[in-house]
């Protein structure tokens, strides 16, 4: 089963719905104990939840093996974001981490696509 472009972008916007609610829960913690009236924190929830409907329906479109390794762009969207609203240093060792992963999530789908070829299983 070859995975389809829509389901890549789908855990993509998946990444940023989750990263966004990080952010929003680090806002929310800030307002703790206080729960029902947290804004923030139940924004936060909310859009996990709906990143987690995302990641399911894009796994009817494709390898899990392709698609959840995308996942670790959060990573990449969390340091941005921290960076912008939170004014968290972007060290340089920080910048090759999050190169590291763009490279390592590039390398998975190029792979994947050759392997898929090279060692496809026929019934």
């Amino acid at each position: 089963m070859a995975t389809k472009s829509w389901a890549v972008a789908l855990v993509i916007f998946c990444t940023l719905l989750t990263s966004t609610a990080q952010i929003f829960l680090k806002f929310g913690a800030q307002k703790l104990p206080a729960i029902f009236s947290n804004t923030p924190l139940i924004v936060g929830m909310l859009l996990y939840g709906i990143g987690a409907v995302a990641l399911i329906t894009a796994f009817k479109g494709g390898e899990v093996t392709v698609l959840y390794p995308i996942i670790a762009t959060s990573y990449v969207w969390v340091t941005l974001l921290s960076r912008v609203y939170f004014g968290e240093s972007l060290s340089v060792l920080k910048f090759l981490g999050v190169f590291s992963i763009i490279l390592g999530i590039c390398f998975i789908g190029f792979g994947s696509k050759k392997n898929s070829e090279q060692f496809a299983v026929v019934p």
